[in-house]
């Protein structure tokens, strides 16, 4: 965090212990609270500069007097557990990216996404490596950024990119412009029960196929959603079974994780089938009313899901991708669960 903020200080010990705090760096009010009695606490001496000045204005942090001085970073003592400091610096450093005129207050209304995002990046540093022997691996030095500059941001943000990069011929391209939409990670899970060999799909409005004047903008979908900061992708996936669909998953199988569009589009998607009860009459109407989701469930046999996938009857990339995934893996699968 400190390299973040582009600080450099002196260790201090401030008398008391700390108290929560494990969305430190996440959330505005995940600060950990700093409590009286026996006890010390690390701490930094710092000398302000703009970048901590910026954060705290995004971050809603205001400094504490205490015997010791006036100590920033505290604040009421949410959500026990350990602090998550590789994520807290990944959201310092997008926060100290946005424009330096943007208000601070319209940074802090995206930090639920700019969490999103900086997991992202977390998650994409490691790799794997695409097309594994069959393409060459790059370093950093192939890959010159010239500028960078984020010209949208609302919940998705668009980044334009003046970059120069390393040719097939070994040399660098001139200077070209690039756009990318930025949304951040996403799991999709396709709900299926091995017992009765059926699948559970929703359906939902879409905006992109009414904006293309798709006459049917309500889509057939898996179970979608973003990955939130802090929380893991099988977390996640779980988490949209319940919201979308009101489904436990009891087991989650990877299918083929992707890039759906890496030509504009920053997304990375995982992707799941995933063990579930599915008894008759379970479809029902769900989604979340603080996000406007109005999500039909709709029951269906695999191998119809399969036949509507090689008919082209599935415009939803994500879904006919599993669908056939499970076409060739459902025996296994049923074998690995001991179904025979």
């Amino acid at each position: 965090m400190m390299a973040a903020l582009g600080l450099t200080g002196t260790p201090v010990a401030l008398r008391g212990r700390l108290t929560g705090g494990a969305r430190a760096g996440i959330d505005r009010d995940g600060w950990p609270r700093l409590a009286g009695g026996p006890g010390t606490v690390a701490a930094m001496r710092v000398a302000p500069n703009a970048g901590l000045a910026r954060y705290a204005a995004v971050m809603g942090l205001v400094a504490h007097d205490r015997p010791d001085g006036p100590v920033l970073g505290v604040g009421d003592g949410c959500a026990d557990g350990e602090p998550q400091a590789d994520l807290a610096a990944a959201i310092a450093r997008r926060i100290l990216m946005a424009p330096h005129d943007r208000p601070a207050d319209r940074v802090a209304r995206r930090l639920p996404m700019i969490g999103v995002w900086a997991a992202s990046e977390l998650r994409g540093a490691p790799g794997p490596a695409s097309g594994g022997d069959l393409v060459s691996r790059r370093g950093p030095a192939d890959v010159q950024i010239l500028r960078r500059d984020e010209t949208f941001a609302g919940y998705f943000s668009v980044e334009v990119c003046e970059l120069r990069h390393r040719t097939h011929a070994g040399g660098m391209t001139p200077p070209v412009r690039r756009e990318g939409f930025v949304s951040g990670d996403a799991v999709v899970v396709l709900p299926w029960d091995p017992v009765r060999d059926r699948v559970l799909l929703i359906e939902q409005f879409r905006l992109a196929p009414l904006l293309r004047r798709d006459p049917q903008p309500w889509l057939l979908e898996t179970v979608a959603g973003r990955v939130d900061a802090g929380e893991t992708v099988e977390d996640a996936a779980r988490r949209e079974a319940r919201e979308e669909a009101d489904l436990a998953v009891t087991r989650l199988f990877p299918a083929i994780h992707n890039y759906p569009s890496p030509g504009a589009f920053a997304e990375y998607l995982y992707t799941y089938v995933g063990i579930a009860d599915l008894p008759d009459g379970i479809e029902g109407v769900h989604g979340l009313e603080s996000e406007s989701e109005d999500i039909r469930g709709h029951l269906l046999a695999r191998a119809d899901l399969t036949g509507m996938a090689m008919a082209g009857q599935l415009t939803n990339g994500p879904l006919a991708m599993i669908a056939l995934w499970l076409e060739l893996r459902h025996r296994a699968i049923r074998v690995e669960l001991g179904l025979g």
